[in-house]
């Protein structure tokens, strides 16, 4: 078998833009411990600091380069530690950051299964050597550390975190992986299986759940919290009174029986919820967890290695470093937004409208721009209950600590609500609409805002499916309106459609963009198209999966048929959160654009007719056909099978999106991916969706062609 140091050698070659972390290793005598005249030195002490040379904004991690460095670092102190030279060897970080795990950009150029197999046990074969050192090992986690960092310090004997720590994460399974060096293996075994399911499999489906580093102590990760400011110096003095024996950790033992099989236990059920078995990783580590409790840690590392080598190698781990990208890298570099400079400072924001979407607005706003925000609504009751929703949600931010009372005060200093448009917008650069969904009612609202709006403010509208070009038609400068289209709930879901109209100029949308990033959104360009991206795709998902209902397919078997996709909720339970009347109201739209391809279901009408808010009813706390709606229900006898229905639902959707591609809606498949992925939920590991397509052969059999290259959100040929 090769060497660790053939292993990370041949993998090097394969990753020769690898941006290398360095190992340097100093060395110092620890504080003297005690007091007094019985005070005793600390004795002599190597520290390995991981640095890739950038500052914070490029965070530390380990390809084969880095790990060979590493390696190297542990051969001078293992010689020290066993010819008596150090007491101790600690680990710890640049400032910021401790280490983010493996160089993704590396794992995506792997094409064969042996390479991705000498990634993992390359990785193995490096950190495991810090638990056989002749003396003790400490890691310090003094600031960001996930996936392969979080899985160094775990292989060191003790470990301290600092209180300021933002962001600690096992992310794998998010991405498509297993945490394979050690972690699935050693965290169980340190905290417990159910603590462990929590981090590796609870928080990474959770949307990549951070824990703080008091969180990381309270969980028994670490050994001991220490403040910021000086985390190193107190981490060394203690690490000086635990080699000394003043200080005892004590560590809970683990509950090896039943205990630890519910853990896993609920590991699936949570992974059944999130993923519905659709996506493989979840499950190889919890099958890991699941074997780790025997406590044999080497036959749990083998297991890791097979598993990441598998991984590695699969279509959806591919999606999800794609995913990953897009919404890290293309999310943050919108395609096609005009030059920032262009943008016109924001000072105040106009709101046209109080009602609850109106409310999360002005509050969004509110917090991330800190500049005052007046709403406005037909009657006064109406504008004071927007305000008073407002002020709630500060309370709300109070109560829970995110601010305090200085800046509670502030925010709600900064919030009014008045009747008189005059009045409110006299001054504010920037007037967003979020006032019925009708045509006439939004061009009168913009006629009475440009009446007494600057001459250089935005009118932006937040409609979901109207033409923006018509909505500014009538108006004296139609260049200065752009759709600005964000997705219920506000505070949640990151996405912002922003939309060009025939007429609008490159300093609107370019005030557009610099408002968005402000907000802390991702933003997309898209063209003024029927429904935009997200809602056409929507809505022609879930037509077709109306239609099969409507032609006389059962709703539990064209709900089942979707369920392979794991997207986060069914397309029924959707229809519930948007509301059926607006689900309605968007079909109807794009009927009157599209009638060959969006029907307007004569069930879906007769459900919104009868009042009904959703399809199920949860008397036994699952969904279930509400006998009403039953009731209402006509269908005819053309009844498909789940696959049958599956085929019919993709095709669908891979011709809308080769249409919406052709007609220039947007730039590229990739930003259509972004939009589904941070606009609906969609998964990571399918890519968003146009990936799966791919894969699967949809693309090819619809449109005559793939939507991305070979290679890109795939293993390459």
């Amino acid at each position: 078998m090769s060497t660790t140091a053939e292993l990370l050698k041949g993998a090097a070659e394969l990753f020769p833009d690898e941006v290398v972390t360095q190992a340097h290793v100093r060395h110092f005598d620890l504080p003297r411990t005690g007091s007094g005249s019985g005070s005793a030195a600390g004795g002599r002490f190597a520290l390995i600091t991981l640095d890739n040379g950038l500052d914070h904004t490029k965070p530390t991690t380990f390809g084969p380069a880095s790990l060979a460095n590493l390696d190297a670092a542990i051969d001078q102190v293992e010689r020290e530690a066993a010819d008596g030279e150090i007491v101790g060897v600690g680990i710890t970080g640049k400032p910021f950051i401790f280490a983010v795990g493996a160089d993704l950009k590396g794992v995506e150029l792997l094409k064969e299964r042996e390479h991705a197999l000498a990634i993992g046990r390359g990785g193995h074969e490096v950190f495991k050597r810090l638990s056989k050192l002749a003396v003790p090992t400490f890691a310090y986690y003094n600031g960001a550390a996930m996936g392969g960092g979080v899985e160094v310090g775990l292989h060191c004997t003790y470990r301290t975190v600092s209180a300021a720590l933002p962001a600690f994460s096992l992310p794998e399974v998010f991405l498509g992986l297993v945490p394979g060096w050690g972690g699935c293996t050693l965290l169980p075994n340190l905290i417990g299986a159910d603590k462990a399911v929590t981090v590796i499999i609870e928080n990474s489906l959770n949307q990549n759940k951070q824990l703080k580093g008091k969180q990381v102590h309270e969980l028994g990760i670490a050994d001991a919290l220490f403040e910021g400011a000086d985390f190193l110096e107190q981490s060394l003095a203690w690490t000086a009174a635990v080699l000394k024996g003043e200080i005892e950790v004590e560590r809970p033992v683990i509950d090896r029986g039943e205990a630890w099989d519910q853990a896993v236990a609920r590991g699936r059920f949570i992974a059944d919820s999130k993923v519905h078995g659709a996506a493989p990783a979840a499950y190889r580590a919890l099958d890991i967890v699941a074997a780790a409790k025997s406590g044999d840690l080497q036959q749990g590392y083998d297991a890791e290695d097979q598993a990441l080598a598998d991984l590695i190698m699969s279509g959806e781990l591919r999606a999800g470093i794609y995913a990953f990208n897009l919404v890290q890298k293309r999310g943050k570099r919108p395609a096609g937004a005009p030059d920032k400079n262009l943008a016109r400072p924001v000072t105040k924001v106009g709101v046209v409208g109080a009602g609850l979407m109106a409310s999360q607005l002005a509050l969004l706003f509110l917090r991330r721009l800190e500049v005052p925000v007046v709403l406005t609504d037909i009657d006064q009751e109406r504008v004071d209950k927007g305000v008073g929703y407002v002020h709630a949600e500060i309370d709300k931010l109070l109560g829970k600590g995110r601010i305090n009372q200085d800046k509670a005060n502030r925010l709600r200093a900064l919030v009014t609500g008045v009747l008189d448009k005059a009045e409110g917008f006299a001054d504010a650069d920037f007037v967003i609409e979020a006032v019925f969904e009708e045509m006439s009612v939004k061009q009168k609202v913009f006629a009475e805002v440009e009446a007494v709006a600057p001459a250089h403010a935005i009118l932006a509208t937040n409609t979901s499916s109207l033409s923006v070009t018509e909505m500014a038609s009538k108006l004296k400068h139609p260049e200065r309106v752009v759709g600005f289209h964000f997705f219920n709930p506000v505070a949640i879901l990151p996405l912002l459609e922003i939309v060009r109209g025939e007429r609008t100029d490159d300093a609107s949308l370019a005030t557009a963009f610099a408002v968005a990033r402000k907000l802390k959104k991702t933003a997309v360009l898209v063209k003024d198209a029927p429904a935009f991206v997200v809602n056409r795709i929507l809505t022609r998902f879930m037509g077709e999966i109306q239609n099969v209902i409507d032609e006389g397919t059962p709703v539990e078997v064209a709900e089942r048929a979707v369920q392979p996709l794991g997207l986060p909720m069914s397309p029924l339970v959707l229809l519930e959160l948007v509301g059926p009347a607006i689900g309605l109201h968007v079909s109807e739209t794009l009927n009157q654009a599209f009638p060959d391809r969006f029907k307007v279901s004569p069930n879906l009408k007769a459900v919104v007719e009868a009042g009904k808010r959703g399809f199920y009813v949860y008397d036994s706390g699952k969904p279930e056909l509400d006998p009403e709606v039953a009731a209402l229900l006509k269908q005819g006898d053309t009844v498909l099978t789940e696959e049958q229905v599956r085929a019919r639902v993709l095709d669908a959707v891979a011709q809308e999106i080769g249409l919406l591609l052709a007609e220039g809606v947007v730039a590229e498949a990739q930003d259509i991916d972004l939009c589904l992925i941070t606009g609906a939920g969609w998964p990571f590991h399918l890519g968003g969706i146009t990936p799966y397509l791919d894969r699967e052969g949809v693309s090819e059999r619809v449109n005559g062609k793939r939507f991305l290259d070979a290679g890109v959100a795939s293993v390459p040929a």
